[in-house]
């Protein structure tokens, strides 16, 4: 659905973005991510035909941004990071005014803006000004308003920028609606950990190079080579540590609040025995499960060494 080849953009010596190679299919999430100037937005605008590549080539549905520009913008919904709305409109009366720049009219544009509202949680402010919204609601709103012509592709550029914990999950459950009613989004962040269960795949941009560009769970093997455990018994703390490190698996041992995190020898996948081993000694267990490793621990450790 998103191809792009060797996507670059140049403005004098300075490279924006270099040499960007993306490849994504129908219903792929794909979760953006990098610091402020890494050539997020630049891909973007290039992908929403708003901007020229120097070089390079990039496709949206089949269609080349050089030779289909029309075709692409039918196709997609580009969301900006910022964006500014009518204020002395209505929020039924901005949606219909776009519905009516995509040539949506009669009884159906009612249909649509009233569908979209819905989707978007905000049909008790269908009434209100635009200028008396929340920042959450004013984000939903300019989603509201690329979703009037149901594009197959969505591009949303930091859509959850400068909202509140509770604006943020409520965009993110959003985001997880439209990625099960099939739409292809590439969705830019810099909030790490709300991405990790949005997306399937995964790139991460600094100075304009896409250094990673995988999906999920191989960014989270590529990181973890060692699995790390969290384990937790009833009685002598001490003693479980000391019979854990002596055993072949184990690299090392740390206490933890009232728990012992527990790190494997690299290439360890299997570690059945370990539970089994406490048990036989006579430990009670209350607690042993494999760390989770979120998308932000993931983001630090590959970045590591690289200066934005």
């Amino acid at each position: 659905m998103i191809e792009t080849k060797d996507l670059t953009k140049k403005y004098g010596d300075f490279y924006a973005i270099r040499s960007i190679n993306i490849h994504l299919d129908e219903s792929d999430v794909f979760g953006f991510i990098g610091p402020n100037g890494a050539g997020k937005t630049t891909t973007m605008r290039i992908l929403a035909t708003l901007l020229d590549p120097t070089w390079g080539e990039a496709y949206v549905g089949g269609y080349s941004i050089y030779t289909h520009p029309k075709e692409i913008r039918r196709l997609i919904g580009y969301m900006p990071d910022f964006f500014g709305v009518y204020d002395d409109m209505r929020v039924i009366e901005y949606l219909e005014f776009f519905a009516a720049a995509y040539r949506i009219n009669g009884p159906k544009r009612k249909q649509v803006c009233d569908a979209v509202l819905d989707l978007v949680d905000l049909a008790f402010k269908r009434e209100a000004f635009a200028n008396t919204l929340s920042r959450g609601q004013t984000q939903r709103l300019g989603l509201a308003r690329v979703l009037l012509h149901d594009p197959k592709v969505l591009l949303l550029d930091e859509p959850a920028s400068g909202l509140d914990p509770r604006a943020r999950i409520k965009m993110r459950e959003l985001i997880k609606r439209l990625r099960d009613m099939g739409k292809t989004i590439m969705v830019s962040s810099h909030i790490l950990p709300e991405l990790a269960d949005i997306c399937n795949k995964i790139g991460i941009i600094e100075r304009g190079e896409l250094f990673v560009n995988t999906d999920v769970a191989t960014v989270m093997r590529q990181v973890r080579r060692q699995p790390v455990l969290r384990v937790g018994v009833v009685d002598d703390r001490d003693a479980v540590a000391k019979l854990l490190l002596d055993h072949a698996s184990v690299d090392g041992v740390e206490p933890r609040e009232e728990d012992l995190l527990v790190t494997l020898v690299e290439g360890v996948e299997d570690y059945s025995d370990l539970p089994a081993l406490l048990i036989e000694r006579g430990h009670r267990l209350r607690l042993f499960k494999e760390e989770e490793l979120n998308l932000e621990t993931a983001f630090m450790a590959l970045t590591q060494g690289i200066q934005a």
